[in-house]
């Protein structure tokens, strides 16, 4: 275990929501995207946060950069608790925690220049800087960033860049005030498959030249796995399973993360693959489940899923799961009883009042 950077504990962000001409007489609705969620992350590690859309994941990472202001629970980031500082207050912190965005070409202002939109926050951060050293901070960024000859660029628009350039241009923008933690929302998403592996790769060099830790939200299992140290599985704003990500993928426990686990292909053709199938769509974040959340999918689901919410087991040392059967799930391969799969279909119906 390294140094811890930042412990996020019982984390909840609701959003409310008001229907109707009589809305303010109404009690409010409440959204819950996030919903008591705990982890620690340490310095120079990178902590995967996997998941299906609707989960919480890009929630949880923005109140951790807080462009979200969180709900209730503790963001300790050195010992200060960031949840409660006013936003007038959080210069200071936003220098050492910085936010990679999903789509570069949306979060990179088309009437920057490349050269303005990395020195942008240096007129925030680094005022004392006279021009020559913020052009030498930009052309360092950007060659930190991978990019060759960076003087080419400094004067390009982001339309003139190719999708990859104008992602490590948005890391160089992250990597300009020398930040101790950033939040990479899935990164490589936007990115063609042939150019993604270069700049997964680029990010692990930064961390380890940096030793930068990061929150890594992706949904795609496969890329967690590549470039976790730590990876957190969360569905329907709560954390699932956490622990270190060898010991997760190889030691899956809670039925949603072997579901998603299932559905990535094994390059083995001796490989022994079970499906484990997850019914219906997600359920409405409005009108949560009873008990279990993720009991009207499950087809190990049992009476106790359906009344009491499952508490955090420790099934080995830093492996958390949330399920009731934790530890009879635990190092084995069961495979989803068939008698269940067709009757599952009639749990999802009812819990959506169908």
């Amino acid at each position: 275990m390294g140094e811890p950077i930042l412990r996020i504990r019982n984390l909840k962000k609701y959003y409310e929501i008001r229907q109707g001409l009589l809305a303010f007489r109404a009690k409010p609705i409440h959204v819950k995207a996030v919903d008591d969620v705990t982890f620690t992350i340490n310095k120079g590690e990178i902590y995967g946060l996997v998941g299906e859309s609707g989960c919480g994941k890009t929630t949880t990472g923005r109140c951790i950069a807080r462009l979200e202001d969180p709900t209730d629970g503790s963001i300790l980031f050195r010992d200060s608790d960031i949840a409660k500082i006013p936003k007038k207050e959080l210069r200071a912190f936003r220098k050492n925690v910085q936010m990679i965005f999903q789509d570069p070409y949306e979060s990179l202002n088309p009437r920057f220049t490349v050269f303005q939109a990395v020195a942008d926050p240096l007129t925030v951060h680094a005022r004392e800087q006279n021009i020559e050293e913020r052009m030498d901070a930009v052309v360092k960024a950007l060659e930190d960033a991978g990019l060759k000859n960076p003087q080419d660029l400094l004067e390009r628009f982001p339309h003139e860049l190719s999708g990859g350039q104008r992602q490590r241009v948005a890391i160089a923008r992250a990597l300009v005030v020398d930040p101790k933690f950033i939040v990479a929302d899935e990164p490589v998403s936007m990115l063609d498959i042939s150019i993604r592996a270069g700049v997964m790769n680029l990010m692990l060099d930064i961390k380890d030249k940096f030793n930068i830790a990061y929150l890594f939200v992706t949904h795609d299992v496969a890329i967690a796995r590549y470039m976790s140290d730590n990876l957190g599985v969360m569905y329907l704003g709560n954390m699932v399973e956490s622990a270190e990500t060898d010991e997760l993928i190889n030691n899956a426990t809670h039925p949603y993360t072997r579901a998603l686990l299932s559905a990535v292909p094994i390059p083995d053709p001796d490989y022994e693959w079970i499906d484990v199938p997850i019914k219906g769509d997600i359920p409405s974040p409005i009108n949560l489940p009873t008990g279990c959340r993720f009991h009207p999918r499950c087809v190990w689901a049992k009476d106790v899923c359906k009344q009491q919410d499952p508490g955090m087991v420790e099934v080995r040392t830093g492996h958390f799961v949330k399920c009731h059967f934790a530890a009879d799930f635990y190092g084995t391969n069961e495979p989803p009883p068939e008698n269940d799969v067709s009757d599952l279909a009639g749990d999802v119906a009812e819990n959506d009042g169908g």
